[in-house]
């Protein structure tokens, strides 16, 4: 797989929460390898495998098992970069978390990040990735944390989800994850997701200011332009993305849409850590995951849009990825769909007697 990287800003932040456990994290960042001092750098980028590391190994030495909660008592939003502060002077959370979104990627590559409006509300909605190492829970976890107490930083109040939404199983202490988010929890969910009140979403903030978010939005959007340019991998998952529904990609098409020989193309995905096939691979998997979270969509038009020419070798491909089929993947989606549903329709009868 690539090596996705992370923000200085956003370790800086995962130290602060590890700190708050009495852990000493320049002699950890020095056991794992990585220069404590680049925190100081707001350009630094550290691999995703790295933090996933320093997770592990912060649990092992606190034996705090929730640990990653930590974070909403040091989010601020400059752990964010320069997309907090674009997020902090949007008109509402809505239009902030639209911008978080946007400009994701400049915080931490290994995140897939979506806001989505919906009868009830609205979702944000994160996916973590890893690299050679699967991502800890606590990465997630952290995330929403971190989230949520920023929601309640820049309104001035409390903000209180719907329901959060959790991939990891039930932890042995649910109190920790009570005092977090004081919300209903779902865990082994689909899915990491916070769900929020439209109301909440759509009140005015109080630190709106329209020519502080244009200009934020300016410098976000030049960082992540300069960002993306630099990185062939980016580029080589947006060509990859669009062939993909050709049929099987090779080498020499992908070289020619980014006008680089093939040879030079080896070279500069060896140099970002990774490779062609390892590009092909992750693409397929992250795209397989979207495929099958739509319920119109077949499994032989899945293949196809893969670039699989023949249906057996997806099936391989994904067992391979996730230990199962693409049948019981997307049962066990259906079925977690539908018990949320009936969480929900429980709720409002509750609520309505």
């Amino acid at each position: 797989m690539s090596e996705r990287t992370t923000s200085a800003s956003w370790a800086t932040g995962i130290v602060k929460a590890l700190e708050l456990e009495g852990l000493d994290c320049r002699a950890m960042f020095k056991q794992l390898g990585l220069d404590f001092t680049a925190l100081d750098d707001p350009d630094a980028r550290f691999p995703q495998d790295a933090m996933t590391r320093l997770w592990q190994l912060a649990e092992e030495l606190s034996g705090n098992e929730a640990i990653g909660l930590n974070m909403a008592r040091v989010v601020r939003p400059a752990s964010f970069h320069v997309a907090g502060y674009a997020l902090m002077s949007s008109r509402t959370l809505a239009e902030g978390f639209e911008r978080l979104v946007r400009y994701q990627r400049i915080i931490a590559e290994s995140c897939d990040l979506s806001f989505v409006a919906d009868p009830e509300g609205y979702s944000l909605i994160l996916t973590v990735h890893g690299d050679h190492l699967p991502p800890t829970r606590h990465s997630a976890e952290a995330s929403l944390a971190c989230g949520l107490a920023l929601c309640s930083w820049l309104s001035g109040r409390p903000v209180q989800p719907r329901r959060v939404l959790l991939q990891g199983p039930p932890p042995k202490h649910v109190e920790p994850y009570k005092a977090a988010f004081h919300a209903p929890l779902v865990f082994a969910a689909a899915h990491d997701a916070l769900l929020f009140e439209r109301a909440d979403m759509e009140a005015p903030l109080p630190t709106a200011n329209e020519a502080m978010a244009v200009l934020h939005d300016r410098f976000a959007g030049e960082y992540l332009a300069r960002f993306s340019e630099t990185r062939v991998t980016h580029r080589v998952r947006q060509v990859l993305c669009r062939i993909l529904p050709q049929g099987e990609p090779k080498r020499e098409t992908l070289a020619q849409a980014l006008h680089l020989s093939q040879r030079t193309l080896q070279r500069r995905l060896q140099e970002e850590g990774t490779s062609f096939q390892a590009l092909l691979d992750d693409t397929r998997r992250e795209l397989a995951e979207q495929y099958l979270a739509q319920p119109g969509m077949t499994l032989l038009e899945t293949a196809y849009l893969l670039g699989f020419a023949d249906p057996s070798n997806f099936y391989r491909a994904f067992r391979r990825w996730f230990d199962t089929t693409p049948s019981e993947y997307r049962a066990r989606l259906g079925a977690t769909a539908a018990g949320l549903s009936d969480a929900r329709t429980l709720a409002y009868t509750a609520l309505a007697r």
